[in-house]
């Protein structure tokens, strides 16, 4: 709730500017909620839940919808003190018709059936759309991603690259490249030319971006391509190590980087995603940040590559100084959005803050909402757009830095005109 007059206008007048989302995981062919159990199963509250005491059984794929969403509500006063489950009210009130102050497991049958109702109206998805003042989104598009089937001028196609840096040694893996090129890749030549494949046909259906999301420990850097060569041709065998892991990971990112240059696409960077920490947690659960990561661990990559942009996105909130710093020195590191476990308002409001008074305004997208599903983009730039106009009220406003005006055009920069620069959408 937001109580003083100027931080309401301003935050009124935010809320009129039409956003650009980079960054999302949609699924373009079903972008919107088919029923309540595709809201409360994001990862966000399976994974509270289950951390909260809630048994894993009704998380299972077999089990019944109703009851997994009965399940999850049984335990939300356990999480109603987070930002997620306010989330979930405002969409609740906003969708939904609720009209209580807290949901609880007696509001299961009401919600669902609320739920069942809405979302096969057969414009809901447009209604979704105009609710959030959203202009256009990124997807998250897997190599073999056939980008056919939806709107592109509202759908933006990003190529996701993590399987093909990572997990080349997966003969699956390699059997996907080979469907989507027909291309083997044996040696350093043909996975220059997989990867030109790759970027030629993503580029011809409107992809603005390449992306991926990297380990703590990763340290790009160029790879010999004769040590590159052998290593891949390692792959095609059962007795490949780690060694020949290392150099096929570091010599394909390397390589992504040559053709972002080449194809003047940015590269966005989500650092320091820690796997599998949790083996035991729920789905999507079970993934944490790391502070041992640094950016010198890439500042060889920032210096090799000059005329690439990287969208920089890190885990956690106390590495924010150093992304600030990066951005603060180096031309082309742009700060992106507030990644996961920073995605609170608290941690929100000071890395917000910081690259407001540290960093270029014209190097910074705002923030991006990481959503599955459309109905989760309102709430959480509604809760970025909050934090914002505090900060533009307090730190810009009030001491006369900026008029209101000038204030809301900040904003405007940070939530649609920087990422039409720098994606060229």
């Amino acid at each position: 709730m937001i109580h003083d007059r100027l931080t309401r206008d301003l935050f009124a007048e935010i809320c009129r500017i039409p956003f650009i989302d980079p960054h999302s995981h949609i699924d373009p062919r079903r972008p919107v909620s088919r029923s309540l159990d595709d809201i409360l199963g994001y990862h966000y509250y399976t994974e509270l839940a289950h951390s909260a005491g809630m048994d894993q059984a009704p998380l299972a794929a077999d089990a019944d919808p109703k009851e997994r969403v009965r399940s999850i509500l049984a335990h939300l006063d356990r999480i109603d003190n987070t930002s997620q489950y306010s989330w979930f009210l405002e969409i609740a009130r906003t969708f939904l018709g609720f009209k209580g102050d807290r949901v609880t497991e007696k509001d299961a049958d009401a919600l669902w059936d609320a739920g069942q109702r809405v979302f096969r109206q057969p414009d809901w998805e447009h209604k979704v759309l105009h609710a959030s003042n959203l202009e256009k989104i990124f997807l998250t598009n897997d190599f073999d991603d056939p980008l056919e089937g939806f709107d592109k001028s509202r759908y933006v196609p990003c190529l996701r690259t993590d399987d093909v840096v990572f997990h080349l040694d997966n003969p699956q893996v390699r059997e996907r490249v080979r469907r989507a090129t027909g291309i083997e890749p044996l040696d350093a030549q043909t996975l220059d030319n997989v990867l030109g494949r790759f970027f030629e046909r993503f580029t011809k259906n409107g992809a603005k971006a390449c992306a991926i999301s990297l380990p703590p420990s990763f340290a790009p850097r160029p790879v010999d391509r004769g040590d590159f060569s052998r290593a891949l041709a390692e792959f095609q065998t059962e007795e490949a190590g780690a060694a020949a892991g290392y150099l096929v990971s570091h010599g394909v990112f390397w390589a992504l980087a040559e053709h972002c240059r080449r194809f003047r696409l940015p590269f966005d960077l989500m650092i320091g995603v820690n796997r599998a920490v949790y083996p035991g947690g729920v789905h999507q659960g079970r993934d944490l940040f790391d502070q041992r990561t640094s950016l010198i661990q890439y500042a060889e990559l920032f210096n090799a590559f000059p005329e690439v942009t990287f969208c920089v996105s890190v885990l956690s909130s106390g590495q924010n100084q150093e992304l600030v710093s990066y951005c603060w020195i180096f031309p082309n590191v742009i700060t992106s959005g507030h990644w996961w476990y920073s995605n609170v308002p608290a941690y929100i409001t000071q890395d917000c803050r910081a690259r407001l008074q540290a960093a270029p305004k014209t190097k910074q997208l705002g923030y991006y909402s990481d959503a599955y599903k459309l109905e989760f983009v309102l709430p959480k730039y509604n809760m970025y757009r909050r934090v914002l106009a505090q900060i533009l009220a307090d730190d810009f406003v009030r001491p006369g830095v900026y008029t209101e005006t000038q204030a809301v055009d900040l904003a405007r920069m940070l939530l649609r005109d920087n990422a039409r620069r720098i994606f060229g959408v």
